[in-house]
């Protein structure tokens, strides 16, 4: 009977075992998987209220104006580099001015690719910076069956201001990035960084991805990160290359030695505002702090063009060139 009973047990522990690896297994792909295309939104619905709302799109129309203006002068060509692990990358070099040594260096969101940052290269633009925009891994025109939210991609960053340094060894660089983006580039900061990285302004990057998967987790499927979220990081670890708890922004933002502009919407509840609060006070260099009242997530340039652009080039100015 005790043995019966011992055979139950062990039965009952390699089908959870089972299940619970199906389940880790599913969520790693449904979280970093390539997609061509999304169909399911994986954020809340937004709380930004209509009337800021309306101000937001009513704004984006002479934005896209600046954008279509700067597009039309500034002198386009392709990018591509190899990254560590073999993946073919892809990038636009936008030449604002030849003889300018000012460049930003652009790094988009989850499942975006680089002409989404064509609405704040712009800014820029006008401003005599000259853009590198690449596609990160498994986005756009860039290889990789996996996303990298920010980790791996801190590497690729890396080695795009190498081969920005080739191309202009007088480069000043900024490095900005909106949500995956703006992980990335506090990821990228944590790095031993060449001396022309003058700066980085992240813009609702999320602490970890440990975190806003946790979030995630709850949102969709109502579940606790104990035991599925385990067991998908540690299919990550294996399929991509890392795991959701090392992909850490808050960790690396603490070894950051290069003044950082930390950006974010009050009314996001994707990244949740209180996670700026957290990478801001883990910075110790050089640093500043913009809360666009009213804004949802990713939309705080839009909200105030002119106080987001303002505060980031009177930052950039003071604290980085």
């Amino acid at each position: 009977m005790k043995k019966t009973g011992i055979r139950i047990i062990a039965v009952l522990l390699v089908l959870l075992a089972g299940v619970l690896a199906v389940a880790g297994n599913y969520l790693t792909d449904f979280a970093i998987a390539h997609k061509e295309n999304v169909n399911m939104s994986v954020a809340p619905d937004s709380i930004v209220k209509a009337e800021d709302q309306a101000v937001m799109e009513n704004n984006m129309t002479g934005i896209r104006s600046r954008r279509e203006a700067w597009l039309a002068e500034a002198e386009m060509e392709p990018a591509e580099l190899t990254s560590r692990d073999g993946l073919k990358l892809k990038a636009d070099v936008a030449w604002t001015d030849r003889d300018s040594h000012r460049w930003v260096l652009t790094v988009h969101g989850y499942t975006g690719r680089r002409t989404d940052m064509q609405n704040i290269a712009a800014f820029y633009g006008e401003k005599g910076y000259n853009a590198l925009m690449p596609d990160m891994r498994a986005h756009g025109e860039s290889e990789g069956k996996y996303i990298g939210m920010g980790w791996p991609d801190r590497l690729d960053v890396l080695d795009w201001i190498s081969w920005l340094l080739e191309l202009d060894p007088r480069a000043e660089i900024i490095l900005h990035g909106v949500s995956m983006g703006g992980a990335t580039v506090m990821m990228t900061a944590g790095e031993e960084l060449p001396p022309q990285v003058k700066g980085v302004v992240e813009d609702c990057g999320y602490t970890s991805v440990w975190d806003i998967f946790s979030d995630e987790l709850n949102y969709l499927f109502h579940l606790p990160p104990f035991p599925v979220l385990y067991a998908a990081s540690a299919f990550s670890k294996v399929k991509a290359g890392y795991s959701f708890g090392e992909a850490s922004a808050l960790e690396q933002v603490k070894k950051c030695r290069v003044p950082m502009l930390f950006i974010h919407g009050s009314a996001d509840n994707f990244v949740h505002t209180d996670m700026v609060y957290k990478l801001y006070d883990a910075c110790p260099a050089p640093k500043d702090l913009l809360v666009v009242e009213g804004a949802g997530h990713g939309s705080s340039y839009s909200m105030d063009p002119e106080g987001y652009f303002g505060k980031v080039f009177s930052f950039l100015e003071e604290k980085c060139f």
